[in-house]
């Protein structure tokens, strides 16, 4: 199920905080509940896998937490959970990936091939491991307690909004709001706020720039102008799309009570790649930072064990993003690009420039990693990048492709989106004073969204398949 579909907005959503709201006590483990069958809906076998890391981690994470005075034992426990959960992920999400490389090995050497398993990826496995892996490491940690109910806790690793694709939530930022937290209207009106906001990016800006992106990644000989046109358009699908859907997960948490972490502070604002992590995927960045890079060493052992560290750090958030060699090379550029910052002291090589040429380079500098990001292959990516470089001969199919990546509505929706990410207020900040101007604006907005969903084809979020 996704937030952005019929089912989920005129059925399961005011369904569940009616009965929420309405039931006395126990409303974790009726949040429980629904959050399995919004998972389990197209699938119900992937609400065992959750629940057995789930169970895991539950029982580790008492182990740590009564065996204070055995440190051994701890270790112990905190081992078993995190290559447990490590285990379950790294079969479902890179067994094939192993499979296909090993045998592309094999065939050049000669020797017979080895059949290859297809595993489907279990959807939001990669967040849902994250959250395990924050819980038996804040106990382990000294950070939190560990929750008295299984169901508590099951219900902090599968709780709806944020299962899917996040944003992802570390045990102890929200350990106190599972034992109790507050419903006022004001936190209540906020969410359906941002919830409103998240939905309109989605489906107004979104999928419509997903066109654009497919059309231009999809020709064989773009221009040049085609080709940056259209990797810019997919700068922007992804961000909208992205942040549209942590908006979303922001918002329905509010609507229970719930306060989780701002995911997004405008990174297309951003005058340096350093700074680019700092505002982009932001519960990522920092869950990377605190439970890798500082464990590893961070910035403590000297220089040259930080640039290694950093690069440790961004492969690793490439292959998180998904088993392929366009994700290992877009961790490896991001990584790399870190490191010299940090050689520069945190600057960039352009950071002399004035501020809105910063953006710009900055900007540039990011686009030529979504094409990698977008493209399935290395050889994709190399055929792209030719094109933006204008090292690709021009198909007779070329003006077909111009007329329609130019027609009036797409430079419209590229010159609204232009406006929109330089902004600096964004929908985190501006639900938090709701006027009656503003509640009219939301009410058009989201009648004029759910008018443009009936008509659209079926569109996931982006970030479903990681």
């Amino acid at each position: 199920m996704v937030f952005s579909s019929h089912i989920f907005i005129f059925y399961f959503l005011p369904l569940v905080l009616l009965i929420y709201y309405v039931l006395p006590a126990r409303r974790n483990l009726f949040l429980l509940i629904v959050s399995y069958i919004f998972y389990g809906w197209t699938d119900p076998r992937l609400v065992l896998l959750m629940f057995a890391t789930t169970y895991i981690n539950y029982v580790c994470g008492n182990i740590i937490y009564r065996a204070e005075g055995d440190p051994i034992r701890r270790k112990r426990a905190l081992v078993v959970s995190v290559a447990a959960s490590l285990a379950l992920l790294g079969f479902f999400k890179y067994f094939g990936f192993l499979e296909i490389n090993l045998n592309y090995l094999l065939d050049t050497i000669g020797a017979p091939l080895i059949p290859v398993l297809q595993i489907a990826l279990p959807a939001g496995i990669s967040f849902y491991t994250f959250h395990c892996i924050s819980y038996t490491v804040d106990i382990y940690r000294g950070e939190a307690a560990p929750v008295r109910r299984l169901s508590d806790f099951a219900c902090f690793v599968a709780l709806y909004p944020q299962l899917i694709a996040g944003p992802i939530i570390r045990y102890h930022t929200i350990a106190e709001q599972l034992v109790s937290r507050k419903h006022t209207f004001e936190k209540f009106s906020s969410g359906t706020a941002l919830f409103i906001l998240g939905f309109a990016k989605k489906v107004l800006i979104a999928n419509e720039l997903g066109h654009v992106a497919d059309a231009a990644f999809g020709a064989e000989t773009p221009t040049m102008i085609d080709a940056w046109f259209g990797v810019t358009a997919y700068a922007f699908q992804i961000y909208f799309d992205f942040s549209a859907y942590s908006d979303m997960a922001v918002g329905l948490g509010r609507m229970i009570g719930f306060e989780f972490m701002r995911n997004f502070d405008g990174p297309y604002r951003s005058e340096s790649i350093t700074e680019f992590w700092r505002r982009w995927h932001i519960s990522l960045s920092t869950f990377l930072r605190d439970y890798l890079y500082k464990p590893i060493g961070g910035n403590r052992l000297g220089p040259r064990r930080t640039y290694i560290n950093l690069a440790i750090v961004m492969l690793l958030g490439g292959l998180w993003h998904g088993a392929n060699w366009t994700f290992v090379v877009w961790g490896a550029y991001h990584g790399a690009l870190l490191a010299w910052e940090r050689w520069m002291g945190k600057e960039s090589f352009y950071a002399r420039m004035p501020r809105p040429m910063r953006i710009a380079c900055t900007f540039v500098l990011v686009l030529f990693s979504w094409v990698l990001f977008r493209s399935e292959t290395i050889s994709e990516a190399v055929n792209y990048f030719a094109a933006m470089f204008g090292f690709l001969p021009h198909a007779s199919g070329t003006p077909l492709l111009a007329a329609f990546l130019y027609s009036p509505a797409t430079l419209c929706m590229m010159l609204l989106c232009a406006v929109l990410v330089l902004n600096p207020v964004q929908a985190f900040d501006w639900v938090n004073k709701l006027t009656w101007p503003r509640v009219a604006l939301l009410l058009v907005l989201f009648t004029y969204s759910l008018a443009n969903l009936f008509v659209q084809s079926f569109n996931p979020f982006l970030y479903f398949q990681f």
